[in-house]
């Protein structure tokens, strides 16, 4: 098998035609002749094929290969060709691996996860789907395509966040989802709009090599530069889709969807959307330092303080989730101080542990009898084995263990912070440099009390948290899901094998390619960075290889804030669990804040939401009805009809009538012209 549009092409749709078949002929739309078995086999092979071919591209590219080119011309608006194509290059390649095995782990243990919930077949169809929306966009070589993808994740993130469209949680956290990304994504055609305006070209290649003459524009009317106008509107697509600081409040709702989306969706896919936009419009945002300190700054306010909100949380999905808000801050960090590279490293470092947390999480709630309260957790180390190790493995990980994957892109993003020149890089650092800290505290606190210590779950049948659903698995769960009697287990091996599979490359990937991602030539022709952003430079001076790096972090903060914030919550929740009552109790203040998410969603909702509605309200009473209806409907209905009133007392039938009527016509015409000028 070798590299060629036909590939692609099979790479992209192979998870299509799976999603295809099992969404009509195995949910009941055209009849049930695919059954459950078939359905996991036919989409779990889709995506089978697009990794085995996203390995076959991703190993063409490290040997030199490069595409560029459109298989299909959908449009011709004048001499602008709208089009479906393909770029293959380190980027992309990268891109589709991390994609398509993620979601070929999650194919697999959902087997186990969904085992007895009803819809079964149709989430097979909705995750295949997913995969599909995220290879066209990954795979796009312009920004027709692009806005494709984008649009076709969020389409699908809905669904599958409601995918338990009887509960109204979900319906309502599919539903802000939804909304909140329709923001963003106003913005992002705001910015593809401004740019194929100026450039007159949908194409990548070709957008970026007017870079420099968009960078003399301004827009106009104003003295904004055009193309720091365009990259912040892109970013905000951006932050909407990656869940960045304010647009970030549906991705801790979406936990209301079953968990093998919360590591599809939340940790590898979709949320790192807007970070790879933006790595591949490197060439526009270089040129702006406006856009990548406002970057920058947006990617530190989310590592730290939504961060910190995961401290106080106690649903174990939840946790992770404000762990994935960090994270996607900390990328945005890296993108701000233009180490794109670094950036990119630790989104597939981060795709691989946290896809292991959140389906490690889900084994928990399996094991657990669908109990998501950590307080009511505990001791499980005995019971789940091997969920209890690869947990562990996914929690050094994201702390950033020296040698663990997470170590070597975490810190190579706050050395960039440090190095950046642009406004907010000193800010960006001490908030990565804190965030550190909190992200340790939080990850060993959801440890301890799920793993450790004394054990709090019931055994007499009553479930807290759940995930509304039942699974084959439990062989000792009542009828309807909800409570269960029994002690913890592990969960079967069509969940536990992706564990492994994923705690693999959480432990091992990061000192593997840190060297030729951030140090070699593998972006390069992919990622620009000019000279007056000295961050990757800077890191370069300072490399001496995946082995002294690691050494050499005993011997630095970051590492100490690392075991600061694990032996703090090893003292507050093993030892002494007395203390956090204490600290909650103090800082009642502070906590009020914290549990009101800093009050973003009572601004949406009482603010915002409220506002529009009233904005919706009077429109309606005085657009629709009043001027509308009123004026320019019923109203020009009544002048016709006041004119017709008039008008037929003219009709009266007599000759006489109608004969003076001509007379005084003729007269008038006749005296019109008459007085007119020769």
């Amino acid at each position: 098998m070798s590299s060629s549009p036909n590939l692609y092409l099979l790479i992209a749709l192979a998870p299509l035609a799976g999603a295809i078949l099992a969404g009509l002929f195995g949910t009941g739309f055209l009849g049930r002749p695919i059954g459950r078995r078939a359905s996991h086999m036919i989409t779990i092979l889709g995506v089978l094929i697009s990794t085995i071919g996203s390995v076959v591209v991703l190993n063409d590219v490290l040997n030199g290969l490069r595409f560029d080119g459109a298989v299909y011309t959908w449009s011709l608006i004048g001499q602008t060709k709208l089009e479906i194509g393909f770029l293959i290059d380190p980027l992309s390649a990268m891109m589709m691996v991390v994609v398509t095995s993620v979601s070929l782990m999650v194919h697999i243990y959902t087997i186990g996860y969904m085992a007895d919930d009803p819809g079964y077949q149709r989430f097979f169809s909705y995750i295949s789907l997913f995969t599909f929306s995220m290879l066209m966009l990954v795979m796009s070589n312009n920004m027709v395509q692009l806005f494709f993808g984008w649009e076709a994740v969020g389409l699908v993130s809905y669904l599958l966040i409601g995918f338990w469209y009887t509960r109204p949680t979900a319906i309502f956290a599919n539903m802000k989802a939804f909304l909140i990304n329709r923001v963003g994504d106003f913005g992002f055609v705001l910015g593809i709009g401004l740019l194929f305006a100026y450039a007159g070209t949908m194409h990548y290649g070709e957008v970026f090599a007017q870079a420099d003459k968009l960078a003399t524009l301004t827009l106009p009317g104003s003295d904004w530069m055009l193309l720091t106008v365009a990259c912040i509107c892109l970013f905000i697509g951006a932050m909407g889709k990656s869940a960045q600081v304010p647009l970030h409040a549906w991705l801790p709702d979406s936990m209301e969807g079953p968990t093998p989306i919360s590591a599809l969706i939340h940790a590898a896919t979709m949320v790192t959307a807007g970070i790879f936009m933006v790595a591949r419009f490197s060439p526009l945002f270089e040129l702006s330092d406006v856009a990548l300190s406002f970057i920058i700054v947006i990617g530190a306010i989310g590592a730290l303080f939504l961060g910190i909100l995961g401290i106080i949380q106690n649903d174990i999905k939840r946790v992770v989730a404000y762990s994935t808000l960090s994270q996607l801050g900390y990328m945005t960090v890296a993108l701000g101080a233009s180490a794109y590279s670094v950036a990119i490293f630790h989104l597939m470092t981060h795709a691989f542990f946290k896809a292991l947390l959140f389906l490690g999480a889900g084994s928990v709630i399996i094991g657990m009898h669908h109990d998501q309260d950590i307080r009511n957790m505990g001791g499980l180390r005995k019971y789940m084995p091997i969920t209890w190790i690869t947990f562990l493995l996914g929690t050094l990980a994201l702390v950033g263990t020296p040698f663990f994957s997470g170590f070597y892109s975490k810190e190579h993003i706050i050395e960039a912070a440090g190095a950046a020149n642009v406004w907010g890089a000193n800010f960006a650092y001490y908030s990565t440099l804190i965030g550190v800290f909190v992200t340790s505290l939080y990850s060993f606190r959801v440890y301890f009390l799920v793993f450790h210590g004394k054990e709090r779950f019931d055994t007499t049948g009553h479930g807290h948290g759940h995930d509304d659903h039942h699974h084959a698995a439990d062989v000792d769960h009542e009828p309807d899901g909800h409570g269960h009697h029994g002690t913890p287990h592990e969960s079967p091996w069509v969940v536990t094998l992706p564990l492994v599979l994923l705690a693999i490359p959480s432990v091992i990937i990061g000192a593997l390619v840190v060297d030729p991602m951030l140090f070699g030539k593998f972006f390069d022709g992919v990622i620009k960075v000019l000279p007056q952003h000295p961050a990757m430079h800077e890191l370069h001076e300072e490399w001496h290889g995946w082995v002294a790096f690691g050494l050499h972090a005993f011997q630095t903060v970051p590492f100490w804030l690392v075991v600061a914030g694990a032996v703090t919550a090893w003292y507050c929740y093993l030892i002494n669990p007395k203390v956090p009552a204490k600290i909650k109790s103090s800082l009642s203040g502070i906590n009020k804040v914290l549990e009101n998410k800093y009050y973003v969603d009572w601004v949406n909702e009482q603010i915002i939401a409220r506002g529009l509605r009233c904005l919706g309200r009077g429109l309606w009473q005085t657009g629709d009805r009043g001027i509308i209806d009123g004026l320019l409907i019923n109203g020009s209905a009544r002048v016709v009809g006041w004119v017709a009133a008039v008008s037929r007392h003219l009709q009266s039938g007599f000759i006489y009538h109608y004969a003076f009527a001509m007379i005084i016509g003729i007269m008038a015409l006749v005296t019109f012209f008459v007085l007119i000028p020769q």
